[in-house]
């Protein structure tokens, strides 16, 4: 599901972006802070570094340390009198004598060895604050210098994978060729349209809406455009969200369609988008948002991640520790206690601190308003408890909780358990104890609080995501008491372990009539009796690896009978990177996603397994690098368009062209909304008589160029695509294109 690359964060796109990702507002910070790296040639031993330079000024006289967020490396700081220590595996704290030393208004630069290459603006630096003498904390004014800006130096380091000018344009040529559509080519694409003759002038929005009698699949709709109405049966169940994808798609004003009965249903009953608001929190405002956007692309399963190492972000009444510790996060000094987390991903050190996405938490009532919204726009809410691994954000609040009322009933790790072991995220204590009775007390607690939920809600609930997966190996070795159970049940390793804790959990859900979800783990390589007993109880599972070197992985689930969730990261992880530019937003580790290979994503192809139980497709949200609602946005469209299309017609549908024509013929319904979306690149391409043109897969971009080396911004002069501009001997062109006011990253090509 993820991988050893997860503590990373990624700057703002611009200063100051942090004060404007939530809820309150930003003090003026006194410390201005410019960070940017350069790739550095490898040393006589092959090993390689970049140089970080962060350059500070303001009235530096009372800071302490300077603290930032990025992915966890070695590093040493250029300067002997300079020094820095890892607070946490990802969290960084520099001290110097210097910042005394330094003259209000001057400028100090701190230069930072890093072991490694840096690729993406991602490893760069987040979160940077300051501590002050007397221990509190404070944001810094925070800008970064794009790695584009400087690539000679991003390229000569490392392998070049940045998507050059001429590469760009050959792919936005090949999406202008076939690409007519019709008015009836909306997102996912209705499976039957028979044109009738003539044209009828409807409001899409005044639509009438019926029961549909006999359907011959489940969710079956049909729409007839005739005599002046546009007319839809559905099931009832469904009007309210296929209202809002017609009025998306059509428009809420009158307009001319051609006669037509559309008949349409979904091949897939599950079709999920997984939103994790754990590593950076959303407000419940955004994901209102989000599921408005499910509705619009006829998903109707939010996995809701609310919980996992770095925070815990729903309210459970009868353990207020889990939100009054779990949900914030800030400096603590090392050797010393907090009763909140450290920082990670991102924040200003201060764990009360309003705005931003580093606390915070749903109440209650914010879930159960959130399960009543989605239930009215046809959308199940499947919350996730994540266990036995990336738990440390319960683990400590119970730690705390133990410390508090001295009752130690409620610890999830075994006080006497001093194994040694490292996550994916280089956690060290993140994995609750299955042998412990309070682990089960704990689940049991959550779980019903989520079911009272749900029932107030009145909205029952089917089945809760139990996680399972990326359990550190030999995270247990060291527990005396797992030891003893491995005795008594005659469990050989700690896969078996697992394995028991997973059963017994699915046991407590069964008690109480639900069914159990799990990533990939819960489900792997089990024997047949573990199997038997536990596939009856299964309500899906996320394979989430089902190609390369694990590409046996959802088949193996399949054939062991288990309902299989297509999840994997190659087709539909959306907080994978859209492209290898330095400045994309996202991770690479499982590749790089955009809206093309979500859509290339067919279900047939990513399990072969005859007659498998695949019971849908989803897309995952994880949230190490979304730094707020507009990144979230960003992030999500338009490649939940590409997983949309594949969970509701799995079989070929649109070809590339057409399909980004149908995606940016619903761009300016986006706007109206307020959503930010992503946006590609333009293309450049030199022609004769020492000129280059550009192209764009947007009608209505606006493109604009630089021939000095600098990013082009919205000052620049503008070149129309298909236009003739002299190179004048330049060695390097850098275009940036926007629409609806979005901007791209920057395209470059060098000339010679």
């Amino acid at each position: 599901m993820r991988t050893a690359l997860m503590l990373i964060t990624m700057p703002a796109l611009v200063a100051g972006l942090a004060a404007c990702t939530s809820s309150g507002t930003k003090t003026a910070a006194s410390v201005d802070v410019h960070w940017e790296a350069h790739n550095l040639p490898a040393d006589s031993t092959g090993t390689q570094k970049y140089l970080q330079t962060f350059t500070v000024t303001g009235d530096l006289s009372n800071v302490k340390r300077l603290c930032f967020n990025q992915f966890s490396r070695r590093m040493t700081p250029e300067n002997a009198s300079d020094t820095i220590i890892e607070l946490l595996p990802g969290y960084y704290a520099i001290g110097s004598p210097r910042f005394a030393q330094t003259a209000a208004g001057d400028t100090l630069v701190i230069n930072i060895l890093t072991k490694g290459a840096i690729q993406s603006i991602c490893y760069g630096a987040d979160g940077v604050h300051t501590v002050l003498a007397d221990g509190s904390t404070q944001a810094a004014n925070f800008t970064y210098t794009p790695l584009s800006d400087n690539h000679d130096s991003y390229a000569t380091a490392t392998i070049d994978l940045m998507p050059y000018g001429e590469e760009v344009y050959a792919f936005n040529e090949s999406l202008a060729k076939d690409a007519e559509i019709g008015v009836y080519d909306i997102v996912p694409s209705f499976k039957n349209i028979e044109l009738k003759g003539g044209e009828s002038t409807v409001n899409p929005a005044e639509a009438t809406f019926k029961v549909l009698d006999n359907p011959s699949h489940t969710d079956e709709y049909r729409i007839t455009v005739a005599n002046g109405k546009m007319t839809v049966e559905a099931p009832e169940k469904n009007w309210r969200q296929l209202g809002m994808r017609l009025s998306h798609f059509f428009g809420d004003k009158a307009r001319t369609m051609p006669n037509a009965v559309i008949t349409d249903w979904p091949s897939l009953g599950y079709r999920g988008l997984h939103v994790d608001i754990a590593r950076n929190y959303q407000q419940p405002a955004e994901l209102r948002r989000v599921l408005n956007l499910m509705a619009i692309y006829g998903l109707n399963v939010l996995h809701f991640h609310p919980t996992d190492d770095e925070a815990w972000r729903v309210e459970i009444k009868s353990l207020p520790e889990l939100t009054e510790v779990a949900s914030r996060r800030g400096y603590i000094p090392e050797g010393t206690n907090a009763e909140y987390l450290p920082q990670i991903y991102r924040g200003d050190g201060n764990p009360d601190t309003k705005y931003g996405t580093a606390n915070g938490y749903f109440t209650r009532e914010d879930y159960i308003d959130m399960v009543k919204y989605a239930d009215r726009l046809g959308i199940a809410v499947l919350p996730e408890i994540e266990s036995p691994g990336h738990a440390r954000a319960a683990i400590q609040a119970m730690k705390v909780r133990a410390e508090r009322t001295g009752d130690s009933n409620w610890l999830l790790r075994d006080p006497s358990d001093n194994t040694d072991f490292e996550s994916a995220q280089n956690f060290h204590d993140n994995v609750m104890n299955p042998s412990l009775d309070g682990t089960y007390k704990f689940m049991e607690t959550v779980i019903d609080e989520f079911i009272a939920m749900h029932k107030d809600a009145g909205v029952p609930l089917t089945a809760i995501h139990i996680g399972g997966d990326e359990v550190a190996h030999g995270s247990l070795e060291g527990s005396p008491t797992v030891k003893a159970l491995m005795e008594k049940e005659g469990l050989k390793n700690e896969h078996e372990v697992q394995g028991y804790f997973t059963n017994k959990i699915r046991k407590i859900l069964d008690e109480r009539g639900l069914k159990f979800a799990g990533w990939q783990e819960c489900a792997y390589k089990h024997d047949a009796d573990f199997n038997k007993e536990v596939v009856p109880s299964v309500f899906g599972i996320n394979c989430w690896s089902t190609l390369g070197a694990n590409k046996t992985v959802a088949d193996d689930i399949a054939s062991a009978g288990y309902p299989i969730i297509l999840s994997n990261v190659e087709h539909f992880y959306n907080d994978m990177a859209y492209s290898r530019h330095p400045d994309e937003r996202g991770l690479t580790w499982g590749g790089h996603t955009d809206e093309f290979i979500a859509l290339a994503g067919y279900p047939a192809r990513l399990c072969t397994v005859k007659d498998a139980k695949i019971v849908g497709v989803q897309g995952q949200t994880w949230a190490e690098t979304i730094t707020g609602p507009e990144t979230l946005e960003a992030m999500i469209l338009p490649k939940m368009a590409g997983m949309a299309e594949r969970a509701w017609n799995p079989d070929s549908t649109y070809n590339n062209a057409r399909f980004n024509a149908a995606i940016n013929a619903q761009l300016p319904a986006l706007d109206a909304k307020g959503y930010n979306y992503h946006i590609r690149q333009a293309g450049i391409k030199t022609i004769a008589d020492g000129k280059f043109t550009v192209n764009s897969s947007y009608p209505d971009a606006v493109i604009r160029y630089t021939l000095d080396g600098s990013a082009p911004t919205e000052q620049s002069p503008v070149i129309k695509a298909g236009e003739a501009v002299n190179l004048d001997g330049t060695k390097q062109v850098k275009v940036r294109q926007w629409v609806g006011g979005h901007p791209s990253v920057v395209t470059i090509l060098n000339i010679g």
